[in-house]
């Protein structure tokens, strides 16, 4: 039986999936009917605004920026594609950075919150450990077989999680990208590494085909 505290991260995620989704639908409301191929490649105060709003939203756990990017790209075609891919790889950096900066002490205060005692003892007892200590740790302390190979290939399966399908309901790449900062588990420079090559794919082909619509 659910208690009232599950009930209200419940109620919280499906508040969060609803913002995320109007919030790409405004930003793509507001962008398509604005901008054409000449304004996009003038980069005008519009653009800007465009972009600034693209890479803050897109950073935003639950909201869908891969979507997002990706009906920009069936707008404007290849023109945009270096665009779409740079804001998509700075939004995640962003999102990584913010879950870099949440103190380790919030993320056991909401496992007790929820009465994850045993993930709040973890959480707890990692808190001050060196990288590789913690993933140790966690590979050691893991319930299934699952989650200690994903631990090992974390860089890997980020990536993936990055590009699946329907990622927005695991917190979309804003979510995925600041858990990952929040766990102190991915140095910087493979994360971006990670990024540069997940988000690659898309906006590559767009170029390659020389898709315009």
């Amino acid at each position: 039986m659910l208690t009232t505290r599950w009930i209200a991260v419940l109620a919280a995620y499906g508040a969060l999936m609803a913002l995320g989704i109007g919030a790409s639908q405004v930003l793509y409301t507001f962008a398509a009917p604005n901008l054409t191929e000449g304004e996009v490649l003038g980069l005008n105060a519009m653009v800007v605004t465009v972009v600034a709003i693209y890479v803050l939203a897109s950073a935003i756990p639950f909201v869908p920026g891969a979507e997002i990017g990706l009906g920009m790209l069936m707008v404007f075609g290849a023109p945009v594609a270096v665009l779409v891919y740079l804001c998509m790889v700075a939004a995640l950096c962003l999102a990584f950075l913010a879950g870099r900066l949440v103190p380790q002490a919030a993320l056991v205060r909401f496992f007790e919150f929820l009465h994850l005692r045993r993930a709040a003892a973890l959480a707890r007892q990692s808190a001050d450990m060196p990288p590789d200590q913690r993933l140790n740790l966690l590979i050691e302390r893991a319930p299934t077989r699952l989650i200690p190979f994903l631990l090992r290939h974390r860089y890997l399966a980020l990536a993936l999680a990055f590009n699946l399908p329907g990622n927005s309901l695991l917190g979309g790449g804003g979510g995925l990208a600041m858990f990952a900062g929040l766990s102190r588990l991915f140095a910087i420079r493979w994360f971006l590494l990670s990024v540069v090559l997940a988000v690659a794919p898309v906006p590559a082909l767009i170029m390659l085909i020389g898709y315009h619509p």
